[in-house]
């Protein structure tokens, strides 16, 4: 039976009074946003949305009917004005002049430019056609979990017409494009009372004379879909449960030692972001009796297949007799195997112009009792991708529980999925930034140098963990640099450095989060300044635990997610230049500061065997946004000078060779350069960023 968020009906959000003042093309944008705002409508990415609008033509001056509908690789739940594209109906109607038959329409596409309304930039999608010959003003196309279980049926078209009579039609599998277009245009003409129509292992299509019409049929017949499997879907989900789900930490756990060995081990060509799910409708499917037979059929609904490939991939792995180390040895045999199932998938279907293979590794990993993990370029796609499986979950729950689940054939599975109008966007995406799929973890990310050096990575697409003792600071960086970068690139850990069990927990908290490590930025710290025989034996070991012990914590937990990774990693230690020249009054600090340096340079003879590099960066008076400078430290510093406070940075300034203010951002700059591959060849070396000091000089 449909789990109860399955179950649940979904809410009609449509506000009349919020509409009433809506131009139509803001209707549709509205009605777009509530659709998509509820993934049981459509997943991210998913369906489509589309109204035919009376315009003034910029040109003629005259009236014309506008198609405005949902652009290439738009989300109709964030989608904005300028995500839509507007063409000329006209002249899409035109168009099936010019159409030469199935085996020539993907060459339709590279027509839906010259039909471009008003100079749109936004780049018309393969669905076009669709949305264009219904002869209904307003048109949604979604992808509904409980719509896609009857649509994957194996008698679904019995199933439509049991359910929906009439009121609802039904169409054979067919692949989205202008073939497809002409399909719903022929339904509609020998079905004038039908609101829409289910596309055989697809989705939905529904319309109306308004927008808010479009918008509650497409609610009430999703509805009417949840309500009925209700009734009828009363089997156990998937054969019944037949292994048990650990608890949740046991879960955690496991999922923590998987993922960096399974990143590790698919990451060769580019490296991966990990996603995990133990959502409830995950559990119930990987603790089911039918896991294997239904994850080898694979999925669907195109959308869902796009995101997931072929197939998942179930983990070896008992929850009733756990042995992870059992498990962790035989997932490279495992992997292994996938790539050559998919390689034979690709030999068995590809075509004379097929493009070359693409990565064969899996992008779902299913594993019994504990959840699913999910991998992909970036954090995003790996959430999202598994966002669409759990719809897939979702749609095989219903299909099986009422009839046969049927997943998409293999050779329409692969003709997606090679698809050259795909393959040529593919081929548009933006070339990679420098840190595109790094993982990087930064101590003291709260602070000035810390969150600076977060930023910096960031902007050369390196998802962040923030490591700060300071909570309060932390939450602000966390939602700084989550707006500004997006929430799927940064996560935050309290974290003392000088707390064995709290660094430890923090690291497998940034595990489950991102899948791994690539990037350690070891950069907590303090300042203290006291002559030697007023120093306590308590600051002492504070700026000991902190810069010296804190460091070494840090370090070993990253060192040891490298060597489970087996990809190489990379530290970068935030020294100081009273790490090589001494200062008065400051032996404590001095001392730890030292220590710090000098386990660098252990650490890069220890790690360089695994291509762990271990370099080190020498900031000095870095007084603005520094929370060291904040307090007691800069008070102590312009006592020990005989100045004011407020004279201290024109005193470093001008103390330095080259006369110069040194920032958090110029210390960020050289972490990046040290923490990218433009280093590549460097370890064990430091970068001094202290605008020229002669007594820190390294040699």
């Amino acid at each position: 039976m449909l789990d109860k968020q399955q179950g649940a009906r979904l809410a009609n959000l449509w506000d009349d009074g919020k509409a009433a003042a809506m131009s139509e093309p803001e209707r549709l944008l509205y009605r777009s946003n509530l659709l998509g705002s509820d993934k049981r409508i459509t997943n991210y990415g998913g369906g489509n949305t589309s109204a035919k609008v009376v315009e003034k033509d910029p040109l003629g001056g005259g009236e014309v009917e506008v198609l405005w509908v949902k652009g290439s690789g738009g989300d109709v739940g964030t989608i904005k004005m300028d995500g839509f594209s507007t063409l000329y109906m006209d002249k899409l109607n035109a168009l099936k002049g010019l159409y030469r038959g199935v085996e020539f329409e993907d060459e339709m596409v590279g027509y839906l430019p010259h039909c471009t309304f008003n100079l749109n930039p936004r780049a018309a999608s393969i669905d076009t056609p669709l949305h264009a010959y219904v002869p209904k003003k307003h048109v949604d196309h979604m992808h509904p979990d409980a719509i896609i279980a009857i649509a994957a049926s194996k008698n679904s078209r019995e199933l439509t017409q049991k359910i929906f009579g009439d009121d609802i039609g039904w169409l054979p599998w067919k692949r989205p494009g202008f073939e497809l277009g002409l399909w719903l245009s022929k339904f509609c003409a020998e079905n004038p009372n039908a609101r829409g129509l289910i596309l055989e292992s697809h989705g939905l299509f529904t319309w109306g004379d308004t927008a808010k019409e479009a918008y509650e049929t497409t609610i009430e017949i999703i509805n009417k879909a949840i309500a009925w499997f209700e009734t009828a879907n009363t089997a156990p989900a998937f054969g019944g449960a037949v292994k048990p789900v650990l608890p949740a930490a046991e879960r955690r756990a496991v999922a923590q030692k998987l993922m960096p060995v399974i990143r590790g081990m698919i990451s060769a060509g580019e490296r991966k972001l990990g996603h995990f799910d133990d959502s409830q409708a995950v559990l119930d499917f990987v603790t089911s009796k039918n896991l294997e037979p239904l994850a080898a059929l694979g999925t669907s609904c195109p959308d869902h297949f796009l995101r997931t490939k072929i197939c998942p991939l179930v983990v070896d792995f008992d929850p009733a007799n756990p042995d992870i180390d059992k498990t962790l040895a035989g997932l490279e045999a495992a992997i292994a195997e996938y790539r050559a199932g998919y390689a034979a998938y690709y030999e068995r279907c590809k075509h004379a112009d097929s493009p070359a293979m693409r990565d064969p590794n899996a992008v779902v990993y299913l594993v019994p009792g504990v959840g699913m993990i999910t991998f992909a370029k970036d954090k995003a796609t790996a959430r999202i991708s598994g966002e669409f499986y759990v719809n897939a979950i979702n749609v095989m729950r219903g299909a099986s529980g009422v009839s046969t689940y049927v997943g998409l054939p293999e050779q329409e599975a692969f003709d997606i999925e090679y698809w050259l109008l795909e393959e040529a966007k593919l081929q548009r995406m933006p070339k990679p930034k420098m840190l595109a799929g790094k993982i990087a973890l930064v101590t003291g990310g709260a602070g000035g140098i810390g969150k600076a050096t977060a930023n910096r990575l960031m902007q050369e697409g390196a998802c962040v963990v923030l490591a700060d003792i300071d909570e309060t600071a932390l939450a602000a960086a966390h939602a700084e640099l989550g707006g500004r970068y997006g929430k799927d690139f940064v996560r935050a850990v309290n974290m003392n450095v000088t707390d064995e069990a709290a660094v430890e927990k923090s690291f497998a908290d940034a595990l489950l989060e991102f899948g791994g490590l690539d990037i350690l930025v070891s950069n907590a710290g303090l300042a203290s300044s006291a002559a030697i025989e007023d120093t306590t034996l308590a600051l002492w070991n504070k700026n000991v635990d902190i810069l010296a012990t804190g460091y070494f914590l840090v370090s070993r937990e990253a060192f040891r997610i490298f060597r489970q990774q087996k990809a190489g990693g990379n530290v970068v230690f935030v020294a100081s230049k009273n790490g090589l020249a001494a200062s008065p009054g400051a032996s404590a600090y001095c001392t730890a500061k030292a220590a710090e340096i000098h386990l660098a340079r252990c650490l890069a003879l220890e790690g360089a065997s695994a291509q762990i590099r271990v370099n080190v960066v020498n900031p000095d008076a870095v007084l603005r946004g520094s929370k060291i400078w904040t307090g007691e430290w800069k008070e102590q510093r312009a006592a020990a000078y005989k100045m004011d406070v407020d004279e201290l940075e024109a005193h470093y300034r001008d103390r330095s060779m080259l006369k110069l203010s040194v920032y958090p951002e110029d210390i960020a700059e050289a972490i990046y350069f040290l923490a990218s591959d433009m280093s590549a060849k460097s370890t064990g070396n430091i970068i001094n960023v202290d605008a020229g000091n002669a007594q820190s000089f390294t040699r």
